[in-house]
């Protein structure tokens, strides 16, 4: 008896240490995936609708050729826009880069009425007087914020390509996820089972739910915003106007207002333009910028149990722990805290009740 007593720790040590060692084995194999993998499944999970519509409007015949199609198809559409618009950032870079070094770079005059903005209208007229008319030295003046500037752009830019290209692999992962989609989510059911039982499905249904809210409520409302700025730009003319709808994309995807992005658009049209097409863009500017308002309450929200504070602050946060993956990581994970939260506090309350029931 004894034997059996001193030897049943050691087996359960050494059990933990193997099962232990094999884990973290296999985190390290996977560890170059884990990204990939992950926006795979995050891809899957938004599409999913899209693909199952697709599905039974062929019947279920053919799923495979079915399934090859419609990624394809994704892949075009991510594929041309991206290639347009590196091409014209591409061109529009060139384009003034070799007009400064031939000398015929020049800033057109700002306007006068630019003076009467408030708090930095007669700042502003300054500086932009000066680059139009030195543009070398004032170059040389602000030498260091257009560095920053260009900085910031350019990594964002490249930052925003690889996601571009990472996305376009799992995309391809991502069709051979939702054609085995059942079993995949049956498996998540019966993990989430095994860590708190009976809310496995609860739990799935969640994190699905606030993946898809994040990607309509986040990235939709960024896209459509950045279209609408582009439309805004083609019809009054803007150089540049590829240029200035990727800021705006790329300032409505981290959460700060586009009208950021669209001030230096809106001082360049008072440029050239006439007084009245030059307030009407700009108010149609502000209206694009606060059209998020309206918008990610309708998306954001739609279908969530988890109130769309939490969602919010889960996108913010996780973007800036871990970037763009971050927006989509940060809400599930502080959905399922929230729910983990209020199910415990839940049970505690419920077994007071009961604890009260039967003192009476």
């Amino acid at each position: 008896m004894k034997n059996t007593e001193t030897k049943a720790p050691i087996d359960v040590f050494i059990k933990i240490v193997l099962l232990s060692l094999l884990l973290v084995w296999s985190f390290f194999i996977i560890r170059p995936f884990v990204t990939l993998m992950v926006w795979a499944i995050i891809v899957a999970v938004a599409l999913y609708p899209f693909y199952q519509k697709l599905l039974k409007l062929t019947k279920g015949k053919k799923k495979g050729i079915v399934t090859s199609l419609f990624i394809l198809v994704l892949v075009a559409l991510i594929i041309v826009p991206t290639i347009s618009l590196t091409g014209s950032v591409i061109d529009s870079g060139q384009e003034v880069y070799q007009s400064f070094d031939e000398g015929s770079l020049k800033v057109p005059p700002p306007a006068d009425g630019i003076k009467e903005w408030p708090l930095v209208g007669e700042k502003l007229h300054a500086a932009w007087s000066n680059a139009s008319t030195d543009l070398e030295n004032f170059i040389v003046k602000y030498k260091d914020e257009i560095q920053n500037s260009l900085g910031w752009f350019f990594s964002s830019f490249a930052g925003l390509m690889g996601s571009v290209f990472l996305g376009l692999f799992a995309l391809i992962i991502a069709g051979a996820f939702m054609s085995s989609a059942d079993a995949g989510y049956q498996s998540g059911v019966d993990f989430a089972n095994r860590l708190v039982a009976g809310k496995g499905k609860e739990f799935m249904d969640m994190c699905v739910s606030t993946i898809r809210s994040v990607v309509k409520g986040i990235l939709l409302v960024a896209i459509i915003q950045a279209v609408l700025a582009y439309l805004g730009f083609l019809v009054i003319g803007l150089p540049a106007a590829s240029l200035f709808a990727l800021l705006v994309l790329i300032f409505a995807i981290i959460q700060l207002p586009p009208l950021i992005a669209m001030i230096p658009a809106i001082a360049i049209v008072f440029s050239y333009a006439e007084s009245t097409p030059a307030i009407i863009f700009s108010i149609y500017a502000v209206i694009v910028s606060m059209s998020d308002s309206f918008l990610k309450p309708i998306l954001l929200g739609k279908g969530l149990q988890t109130p769309m504070l939490v969602i919010l602050i889960g996108a913010l946060g996780g973007m800036m722990l871990q970037g763009i993956l971050g927006l989509f990581i940060g809400p599930v994970v502080l959905a399922l805290g929230f729910q983990l939260y209020t199910t415990w506090v839940g049970q505690g309350a419920e077994k007071v009740k009961e604890e009260k029931v039967v003192e009476e």
